[in-house]
């Protein structure tokens, strides 16, 4: 980050510790609502089209209201305290192998469901990649590195598999395919879905529908039919983690080199945009796989940092946040 951004996002984290400290972290509905407007206020002065979609032409599946009353009904609790204590955050799940560790010695945790990151919210969308790690550290947390959001789906965090030392003789955007196919070659041989070893519709937020006149990233025609988040309490992995399939694709880094890692250290120069998952059509059209270690393609591709690194109407994201 430039120097700028770092005053910027320093600005943003007082912001939003001063909420924290007002609301404890066992924060009310109403109060974690209010928080995370404020922190996108200076962010939507610069970028009005971040929200949850454009209102003139989304058309969601599903209100707040119904949400709320479907994990009424079928006894859906979405607090773990457990989990609070050991992230310091609501709405936050450790990372950990669970074959050797517990959820406390966990040294980092996600957001359980995309960003603004509270249960039957409507996802944030169109912000750009480098906005999300902005918003992210406005709020003490950062973003995730993409073998983090790949544990967090299949209920088993293990260590990083960028191999950084392999296809160093090809420039970075090269680096990133060679090292994706190696990732993926072993992945699709082992599919993992947050739910099971087997794809399976009707489980996650699917099926929504595409506006007709949409061309893949218009704000006037690209309505971000999305689903309140945990409205598919089915649709969660291991680790109580939410909406990875479904419901909208996820901004994450991918590193080509050891220091470009978010968990190393969010304020460095960090790697490239990839996008995980998938998102709310699904069920209707599957574009390509989303099992939960797939690596995707070099679309829209940039430094994660970059100014005009890609936003769309089906692409939210959501953060990390290391604790110890």
């Amino acid at each position: 980050m430039t120097g700028l951004s770092q005053r910027f996002v320093f600005a943003l984290c007082l912001i939003t510790s001063q909420f924290h400290s007002s609301a404890g972290v066992s924060a009310t509905r109403e109060e974690l609502i209010s928080g995370y407007k404020k922190v996108l206020e200076p962010f939507q002065k610069k970028n009005p089209m971040i929200g949850q979609g454009n209102p003139a032409t989304t058309k969601h599946p599903m209100t707040t209201e119904q949400c709320l009353e479907k994990a009424k009904t079928a006894g859906i609790t979405f607090e773990n305290p457990g989990y609070e204590k050991v992230c310091g955050a609501p709405y936050m799940s450790p990372l950990f192998d669970p074959a050797k560790q517990k959820p406390e010695d966990a040294k980092v945790c996600i957001d359980q469901f995309e960003f603004p990151n509270i249960p039957c919210e409507y996802p944030v969308v169109w912000a750009q990649a480098n906005e999300a790690v902005e918003i992210c550290a406005a709020q003490g947390k950062r973003i995730c590195d993409a073998h983090e959001w790949e544990g967090a789906c299949a209920g088993d965090l293990q260590p990083e598999d960028y191999k950084f030392d392999s296809f160093k003789n090809l420039p970075p955007e090269g680096q990133l395919k060679a090292r994706r196919a190696a990732h993926n070659a072993v992945a699709n041989k082992n599919e993992v879905y947050p739910y099971g070893t087997e794809r399976k519709k009707g489980i996650c937020a699917m099926n929504s529908t595409k506006d007709n006149g949409c061309n893949g990233g218009d704000w006037k025609h690209c309505g971000s039919n999305t689903y309140p988040a945990g409205s598919f309490p089915e649709c969660r992995s291991k680790f109580d983690v939410f909406d990875q399939n479904g419901n909208a694709a996820e901004h994450m880094n991918i590193p080509t080199k050891p220091e470009e890692m978010a968990s190393a250290n969010a304020l460095k120069p960090l790697g490239y945009t990839e996008m995980k998952g998938s998102w709310f059509i699904w069920d209707k059209y599957q574009a390509h796989p989303d099992h939960c270690r797939w690596r995707a393609p070099y679309w829209h591709g940039t430094k994660i940092t970059h100014p005009k690194s890609h936003s769309n109407y089906h692409l939210s994201f959501r953060c990390c946040k290391d604790v110890k």
